[in-house]
C-alpha cells in the first residue's frame, strides 16, 4: 500500500456528522471527530494517531475531541494554532481559511492527494448555513470565490452528506454561480 492514503468516513450523532480518519503507513489523523468516541476508537486503535484536525467548533463536530485527546495524548489543531501549512508524520496539508458558516471555519487541503476536507463550508449541491451565530453570507461568498481557483478535479469531503468534486459544484451548485 505504501504512501497511498486511505479515507474512512464515520457518521456520528443525530445530525450524521462526517468524521474522517485519514491513514497512511499505519499512522492517521482524525478530522472533525463528532461525538461517537467508541466507534472512532475502534478504528483509530489500529493506527498511531498523530493529531486531531477541527474545521470549526460546532458541537456536532467536536464531541469526541476530549476523550480522544485524553486517550491518545495528541494535539488538537484548529484555526487558533494552525497557520498556512503543517506536516504531521507523512501527512502534509495546507490550511485554508473558509469563513462563512462560522468565523473560525477552515478547510484542510492535501494537495498531493487532491483532497479537501471542508467541514460545513460546502456540501454536495449546497453550502453550510450562514444564519447561525458567527455565520456570514458575504464571507461565505468570498470563500466560494476563493475555492473556485483550486484544481477542478479536487475531491471535497464535507461535514455532512456525500463527497463531491469541485468541478461538479461549480456546474451544479447554485451558490457557486456568479
Amino acid at each position: 500500500m505504501g504512501d497511498k492514503v486511505k479515507i474512512e468516513r464515520i457518521k456520528t450523532g443525530y445530525l450524521e456528522e462526517n468524521c474522517y480518519i485519514i491513514s497512511k503507513n499505519n499512522m492517521c489523523l482524525v478530522i472533525d471527530p463528532g461525538d461517537d468516541f467508541l466507534a472512532l476508537d475502534k478504528i483509530i486503535s489500529k493506527y498511531k494517531l498523530l493529531g486531531i484536525l477541527i474545521t470549526h467548533h460546532h458541537f456536532d463536530h467536536i464531541g469526541a475531541v476530549q476523550p480522544l485527546k485524553n486517550k491518545y495524548q495528541v494535539e488538537v489543531y484548529d484555526q487558533k494554532n494552525l497557520k498556512e501549512e503543517k506536516s504531521l508524520g507523512k501527512f502534509h496539508f495546507k490550511v485554508i481559511p473558509t469563513p462563512g458558516h462560522t468565523k473560525d471555519s477552515i478547510s484542510f487541503y492535501f494537495e498531493k492527494e487532491k483532497i479537501l476536507f471542508v467541514g460545513d463550508f460546502v456540501f454536495k449541491n449546497s453550502i453550510g448555513r450562514t444564519d447561525l451565530d458567527g455565520g456570514n453570507y458575504w464571507a461565505m461568498r468570498k470563500s466560494i470565490e476563493q475555492l473556485k481557483r483550486y484544481p477542478k478535479d479536487l475531491i471535497l469531503y464535507p461535514g455532512h452528506g456525500e463527497k463531491t468534486i469541485l468541478e461538479d459544484e461549480i456546474k451544479n451548485n447554485r451558490y457557486f454561480q456568479s
